[in-house]
Formats: C-alpha cells, structure tokens, sequence
C-alpha cells in the first residue's frame, strides 16, 4: 500500500502551490521516513490499540504503521485509528491509503476533519460542549510547521489546556502528549527548533515533566528529509514514552532518508539536558566523546563570570522608521546592520547597501542607543551555505568618525559591559574566540536553525578574563588571521 501513498505523496508536493504549503505548514512524509518512524514503537503485549495521527495529511504515516501491524510487527488484537486533516481535499487520499487495512475485521478508522488543536485543547481543559477523545496508546505526527499569532484562537485555547507555545508543530506534540494514555507512546517528525531558545522552554517542561526521550534521530544533511517540499527547517525525529522513567537516550543519526548510513548511540541523558542548565536546553551528540570545547581545561566560566553582558540590537528599524537616514545627517549617529560587515571590518557608511546607514538620535531615539566604543557582535542569522554559524565581528570605534553614540539593529547580537563598550583586547579576544572551529562545532550540536539568539550565546561556557585578553593581544598583533591560526592558538591558551 505505502508504494501509492508514496506515488500520491509525489504527485502533490509537486501540484500543491508553496502558498497554500505555507499556510498550512503542509509537508507530507516521504515513505522511507513512516517506516522507520513506524518502526521506532515498542513491540507490546497483544490488546487494542488506539491510535493518534494528527495532521494526518494523505495518510503516508497511518499507512507505515498499519503495514507493521499487519506485517506481524506489532501485536495488537486491534486498531481503533482517529486520523485528524483539517484539509477536506487531502481526504480522498486519506481515504485511499486506508482502503487497504479496512479489510481487516479488526481495524476501525476514524477521518476527524475538524481543528485538532481546537478539539484537543477544549477536551483537555474540560469544556463542556467539547468532543470526547480517547487516551492514546500510541500517536504518530508530522504536524504543521507555522508560528501562532498572539492574537489567534489557537493561542487562546492552548492557553485555556495550559499549553504555552509559539508553533503548531509544538502545539500538536503537546496536545498529542497530554492525550496519551500512561505508558503510551508518540513518534513525531519535527523542526529541530524547539530543543533551544526561550520561546519553547514550557514546550520542553511539558516533554520533560510528562515523558521520557527514548531515542532522537538526527539527518546529517538539512535538506534531504523533506527535499520535495523545499522545507528550509532541520528536522529530528523524537520518540517520547508517557510516564516512562528517564534513562539513556539513543541518539541515532543517517546523512539521509535512505538510512543507508545509519548509526545508533546510546547516551547519559546528562549529556543531553546539562543538569546546571536553567534552560533545558536539549543537545543531541553525534559522537561518544566530548566536543573539544569541552575537552579543554579552561573553558567553563560564564558570561555572567566574566562581568560581560550580551543583548540582542535593541533597534528594531520598521518600529523607528521615520528616524532612519540613508546617509549620515548632521543630528544623526551610525546604525550598524549586519550587512555593514564584510571580512572582520566594518565599512560605514556604505552607499551600496539598501539599508540606512544613521538614525536620528533624540529622545525618542536615545534609549536604543549605546556609547561609542569596542563592541563584540554576532550575527542572529546566517545562510546555510556560511562554513560557520557563529559568525562575530569586533566593532571598532575609530571606523564611526566622531559620532558619540552607536545604533545596533535587531539582527546583531552585542557584547557589552552594562550597556557599555569593552577593552579593545577583550573584545578582539571573545570575537576570535567565538569564530574558532570548537564553538561553532558547539554550537551546531543543539542548535538545528540558522539563528543565534542571545540566549544560545549565554549557555556557551567561555575561557577567563585573562585567557580572552591574551588572545585578543595576539589576534591585535597578527597582520592577518586563519581559521587554523585561531584554532591552533585557542588550543594552546585553553587546555
């Protein structure tokens, strides 16, 4: 059966506009995908099976499971299905690939077309005119990808179940968790986004205070899982047990779909939430040792150690657009973009770019502004194409002209000192630091998207002050640096 889901799958990622994809956050699973997911569930004592396929689109990931179940992989005396697709023309497909398994006297499925966000959150918080849904045994999604808006119906009845989020993805997993009955079970195919960053840390809470992490898949290439599709995120596959009591975690990784390459490893869950993390933020390893940021002796001090602050750039320019200058003016002082940059320096002002150059500086300006001197910023967004994702430049003061105050737009992270510029070698010293292969290998292991937020930036663990100075000298004395000469030069400071 799954050979004509897979044909259907085809067909429309193909026929369907980008735009109605991306309205829908719509990506349907490719058939190499639903086995293996299908495949991740425990085989169990025989009984009913109730199960969970929410956002089910053409049924590619019912289909893989109930091909295991028939198949003899699984030992269910029965299947009761609900399939919500709130899509009504994905339904003849639905339809399509479940035809096959209806023949089985002990199958019975349920195609749900109503809001599965909106008919979970209002059974979940109890309200009285809402649908009742069973206690999951087993669920198995490829949810939406798509922001909630603050002021959406969705955002309102998450809240009323207790769910705080910013995705529909991670709504639908939080959803799915809290339907699950003890001992059940969920497979989901997800943007890696939400195992970091603030904007998910109750997503997180719900994942760690409900279930266990049994095993997290990791595609070594970001863009073959969903390559049909175009889909820009990179994608894990999470296995999650309800009420399952937390031991090690199978981190399994393959370059691709084809899983031709795959490798497991089994790892400390303490290798995955660091205990001293407030955060919770979650790491996946893709290898049995440490990184060599944490092999070395003398990288474990915190920016809050070191006195340093980091911040995202405070002007947001849509917000103050009417101060914004093309050029310099007389009552006007540089606003800095990341597009000022090029190599290790910045060229201000530069006529070439679309951005402005200046802001106006006032009093309704002021408050977003900070004095002239040397900064450490980092870029919030880098193209996957970039050989780093860490990407940090040393602002310099004497690039500025006169002016007494610097803007820093939204899309650079800065490093200060109380709003305050640093000692140029410090500086210097954390802006190497920070472009060396240790940190961005780092950073890539528990980061799965190409933005760096200011929080990422706080859980690093650095070197000491005087480690920082010393490297900022040297990188001060170098007519030009490399890659391998900062590399080599960190190493020799820090183990």
């Amino acid at each position: 059966m799954l050979p004509i889901v897979e044909q259907s799958r085809l067909i429309l990622s193909k026929s369907i506009e980008s735009k109605q994809k991306s309205s829908l956050g719509q990506y349907f699973t490719p058939a190499t995908i639903a086995h293996f997911m299908a495949d991740l569930f425990l085989k169990r004592e025989p009984g009913t099976c109730y199960l969970l396929d929410a956002g089910a689109g053409i049924g590619s990931l019912s289909a893989a499971f109930l091909d295991r179940w028939t198949s003899g992989g699984l030992n269910f005396d029965s299947v009761k299905l609900d399939a919500f697709e709130i899509d009504q023309s994905l339904h003849p497909f639905l339809h399509q690939a479940l035809e096959q398994f209806q023949q089985v006297a002990h199958f019975t499925p349920v195609i749900r077309g109503t809001d599965f966000i909106r008919a979970a959150a209002n059974w979940i918080a109890g309200n009285l005119f809402a649908e009742a849904l069973p206690k999951y045994t087993h669920a198995i999604l490829n949810p939406p990808y798509k922001k909630i808006r603050s002021n959406s119906i969705h955002r309102t009845v998450l809240r009323q179940a207790g769910i705080g989020t910013v995705n529909l993805y991670s709504a639908f997993l939080a959803l799915s968790i809290l339907l699950l009955e003890e001992q059940g079970e969920l497979v989901a195919i997800v943007p890696r986004s939400f195992c970091n960053g603030p904007y998910y840390r109750s997503f997180r809470d719900i994942i760690f205070e409900r279930t266990a992490i049994r095993q997290i898949h990791l595609f070594a290439s970001r863009t073959k899982a969903f390559k049909d599709d175009d889909v820009l995120q990179e994608n894990i596959i999470i296995h999650l047990l309800r009420g399952g009591r937390q031991g090690k975690v199978i981190i399994s990784t393959s370059t691709d779909d084809g899983f031709d390459d795959l490798t497991l490893r089994k790892h400390p869950f303490e290798r995955i939430v660091f205990p001293d993390d407030p955060e919770r933020f979650i790491h996946i390893p893709t290898s049995s040792g440490r990184t060599a940021l944490e092999s070395y002796s003398k990288i474990h001090y915190s920016l809050s150690d070191l006195g340093i602050q980091v911040s995202t750039g405070p002007v947001v320019d849509f917000r103050l657009k009417k101060h914004l200058r093309k050029m310099p003016v007389a009552d006007a002082v540089p606003l800095i973009y990341p597009v000022h940059f090029n190599g290790n320096r910045a060229k201000w002002p530069n006529d070439s770019i679309k951005k402005p150059n200046a802001i106006c500086h006032n009093r309704e300006t002021e408050k977003w502004l900070f004095p002239k001197g040397f900064y450490c910023v980092v870029r919030r967004f880098s193209s996957k194409e970039e050989k780093r994702r860490v990407i940090a430049n040393v602002i310099d003061p004497s690039e500025f002209g006169n002016a007494p105050l610097l803007g820093f737009e939204n899309h650079l992270n800065v490093f200060h000192d109380n709003k305050h510029g640093l000692p140029q070698a410090l500086a210097v010293g954390l802006s190497a630091f920070l472009n060396s292969t240790p940190v961005d290998e780092h950073f890539r292991r528990f980061n799965g998207h190409t933005q760096v937020n200011a929080t990422d930036l706080r859980t690093i663990r650095y070197p000491n002050h005087a480690t920082l100075i010393l490297l900022g000298k040297w990188a001060l004395e170098q007519t030009s640096l490399t890659q391998e000469m900062i590399d080599r030069k960190l190493e020799v400071l820090a183990s």
